[in-house]
């Protein structure tokens, strides 16, 4: 299955832009066979917490979700779009997939927040990575931070996840994460990993593009450079059987006595 990363710049409440900035990556992408595009972390607002918080109209949040599924359908492909959620507890940040009928699969609320502004802006979600199948593939999402703990991509792993998809918001001097720690945790869970950051500046946020999709052997795939670009690469989730054989971190994973030892009760104590 072919998939692409949308590598742009936002304009910080500007979801009239951000949109046509969307529909353009769909129809190029659409037009490359691509089956999935997946967008960055809350490009269609833009990424800037404080502004959001303080002058986003969050009544317009139904309506833009409405015209991203029209987008998908239009171009006949799937789309990964982040949007803040405002709930009655306080506001998340949240990725969606929409199939290529612009037909919701499947919703995640963003677990690991990131540094003062998402802390003081953004309440922390508790659910798991979602787990979803579309075109015989089981594909998943998480958001940003998500991915760099091991242990969220890891259970992405242990539900069968083999895709997982990362809307994210990541600044310059963080590259090594684009440049080795995705391929690190796409090949220690085994499976693929499709990373998508913004470019540019965005309410004086410099962001550092290099998005990158990763091989479940960590390969990398596609790189992006410093700017706008659109990612493609073509994901065969038939290799991850041998490379699950090969290297057999899933199956021969003790995970019953590590969480022994994480509470304090193995053999040894």
């Amino acid at each position: 299955m072919r998939i692409a990363v949308m590598q742009a710049e936002a304009k910080v409440l500007g979801i009239e832009r951000n949109l046509d900035a969307i529909d353009q990556a769909a129809q190029r992408a659409a037009a490359d066979d691509v089956k999935i595009l997946l967008t960055p972390e809350l490009f269609t607002v833009g990424y800037a917490p404080y502004v959001l918080r303080d002058s986003l109209d969050v009544s317009a949040l139904p309506d833009v979700r409405e015209r991203l599924s029209r987008i998908a359908a239009q171009h006949s492909i799937a789309l990964v779009y982040s949007l803040p959620e405002v709930t009655d507890n306080g506001w998340l940040i949240t990725s969606t997939f929409v199939d290529h009928q612009g037909e919701q699969l499947a919703h995640y609320q963003k677990v690991q927040l990131f540094g003062p502004e998402e802390h003081e802006v953004f309440i922390a979600g508790t659910n798991p990575p979602a787990s979803f199948e579309y075109r015989g593939t089981t594909l998943g999402m998480v958001i940003c931070f998500d991915v760099e703990f091991p242990e969220v991509v890891r259970e992405a792993s242990r539900r069968s996840v083999q895709l997982l998809l990362v809307p994210t918001a990541m600044g310059r001097g963080y590259e090594q994460v684009c440049t080795r720690l995705i391929p690190t945790r796409a090949m220690e869970s085994q499976l693929f990993i499709a990373y998508a950051n913004h470019s540019g500046t965005e309410a004086g946020f410099e962001l550092a593009g290099t998005s990158v999709i990763a091989g479940a052997d960590g390969s990398i795939l596609a790189q992006g450079g410093p700017d706008a670009e659109l990612l493609a690469a073509d994901i065969d989730v038939s290799t991850l059987a041998t490379i699950r054989t090969e290297v057999p971190y899933l199956a021969e994973a003790r995970v019953d006595l590590y969480a022994q030892w994480s509470s304090g009760t193995s053999a040894g104590k």
